[in-house]
């Protein structure tokens, strides 16, 4: 079983930052792919980025490609979301993830656990 907690969401300006965490619990967080996923008002949950198990290998949607940047640090149990030049289509609760396997996916049914969600709010 794994716990998933994040925080470091809030309320920023466009074209701000905001770093997200992922906390994990357990001890075979090293086993698991990790992602973030978003979901703002009336849409789709989606895929914004995601890192392999090893951390050697990194995915992300085309829209945040370049401005996000996913990382963990296996010693922490931690995932990481450095999000720069915020935009306002931004807004969403984020979502972070966990796959026992060794390569993350973009699609959300092959995740096995799920945070409660951290709100991201970037006014124009």
């Amino acid at each position: 079983q794994v716990q998933l907690v994040e925080s470091g969401g809030g309320l920023v300006q466009a074209g701000g930052s905001l770093r997200l965490s992922c906390a994990a619990s357990g001890r075979t967080f090293s086993r698991y792919a990790m992602a973030w996923f978003r979901q703002a008002p009336e849409k789709e949950r989606g895929f914004v980025a995601g890192i392999s198990a090893s951390g050697g290998v990194t995915y992300y949607a085309d829209s945040v490609k370049g401005r996000f940047t996913i990382s963990r640090d296996n010693a922490k149990n931690t995932v990481y979301l450095q999000m720069n030049s915020l935009k306002p289509e931004d807004t969403a609760v984020y979502y972070c993830a966990a796959s026992y396997t060794a390569y993350a996916s973009r699609n959300s049914n092959e995740y096995d656990y799920w945070g409660q969600g951290t709100q991201v709010t970037v006014s124009s």
